[in-house]
């Protein structure tokens, strides 16, 4: 089996737009109590919805997703997204933006389910280290394009620019893979779905030391990266903040690109997150004995960085099936935007109450439990 690696880059490109549903909002919030006056904490809601739908119907989406089928399900998503986005390119009143980032977090889920699902059937296995940690690297690699190249758009031609210039990145993918995908063998009979089946399999997933392995991982693992970047800037020496800020996400993912991916050539990718939260923990133990260290900063972001690729090619390894990599993807959405959610608003608190030295603390122990939680779950599959 050979890899058909412009599918796979494809795909990837795919999951960009994806996280670009997020970060299409976050890099112009602050221009957005001039479009909508008076919206106050409402605004809040215009980037949070996605995650929540995220937190609500993550696992859902995996299930609906393998029934629906992984093609139709991603080419779906991908049009729905190009639509959404042209949508909100007019400025529509506040509630008929938020209903459609309702709508564009089904899309975000059913993309960031189908797609990794999509590159872990497709990449021969000597190759799906690599494919799955390039896959990881997808939000990253948004979030800095968008900051790069979507703040100047909305500063020359104004948000609608960027919401028609999204919308047309969908549309585009959305044709390039309709074309690729129809290569592809057929997937078979297609299950029968109905809610009660739904539930079974939800129970399922959580059950399952295989499928839930992941996503166990991915929740301590979003909840330390996002809010470490969010509350960290403060305590950082003033000519180095913007550097070393820029600097933490290029370094996760060329670590993840390139250790990463050598280690996952040698041993197991949960032995390599594993490894990743072991070392971030001690990082974060020199973070609490040096506070803003540049150094136990960017050595943080590169033991973050080996978590990131080999969380995703953990779901291949650890399930066979198409159906239960749908499962362990939809966990990992699920999980993920939990992490998200909770990482920033705990940091917070404890930051208000602790001062500086309660959030190395609290991040420590998140990755302590995250690497428990493998630790446990991998004993758990040694026992059947």
């Amino acid at each position: 089996m050979k890899t058909p690696f412009p599918l796979i880059f494809a795909l990837w490109g795919a999951g960009l737009g994806a996280a670009a549903q997020y970060g299409k909002v976050s890099v112009v919030f602050d221009a957005l109590p001039a479009v909508y006056p008076g919206a106050g904490a409402a605004l809040g809601f215009v980037v949070s919805l996605v995650g929540l739908v995220g937190i609500v119907f993550g696992v859902v989406a995996g299930l609906v997703v393998a029934r629906v089928r992984y093609r139709r399900a991603l080419i779906s998503a991908l049009w729905i997204g190009a639509g959404v986005s042209a949508f909100q390119a007019l400025l529509p009143d506040l509630p008929l933006l938020l209903a459609s980032r309702v709508i564009e977090g089904a899309s975000h889920l059913a993309i960031v389910v189908a797609a990794p699902t999509l590159i872990a059937q497709l990449s021969a296995p000597k190759d799906r280290g690599l494919t799955l940690s390039l896959w990881g690297t997808f939000f990253g690699v948004a979030f800095a394009v968008l900051s790069l190249l979507g703040r100047p758009l909305v500063a020359g031609w104004g948000i609608p620019a960027l919401f028609a210039a999204h919308s047309a990145y969908m549309a585009v993918f959305a044709v390039l893979l309709s074309g690729w995908l129809k290569r592809l063998p057929p997937e078979g009979p297609q299950p029968f779905l109905n809610l009660r089946q739904i539930m079974r399999d939800h129970g399922t997933i959580y059950r399952s030391p295989y499928i839930s392995a992941p996503a166990a991982g991915w929740l301590f693992y979003t909840f330390c990266f996002v809010s470490i970047l969010t509350v960290l800037p403060p305590y950082l020496s003033p000519e180095l903040r913007n550097l070393i800020l820029a600097a933490m996400p290029i370094v996760s993912i060329i670590v993840s690109m390139t250790m990463g991916v050598w280690l996952l050539r040698h041993v197991s990718a949960v032995r390599v997150v594993e490894l990743g939260f072991a070392g971030s923990a001690l990082c974060l133990a020199w973070l609490w004995a040096v506070p803003g260290a540049p150094l136990a900063c960017l050595a943080l972001a590169a033991a973050l960085g080996l978590i990131q690729g080999a969380s995703f090619a953990a779901v291949p390894q650890l399930n066979d099936t198409a159906a239960a990599q749908a499962q362990a993807n939809g966990a990992m959405a699920q999980m993920g935007n939990l992490g998200n959610t909770l990482g920033t608003p705990v940091i917070a608190s404890v930051l208000l109450s602790f001062g500086y030295a309660g959030m190395p603390v609290v991040a420590g122990l998140a990755c302590i439990g995250g690497l428990c939680a493998h630790l446990i779950l991998g004993r758990l599959r040694n026992r059947m």
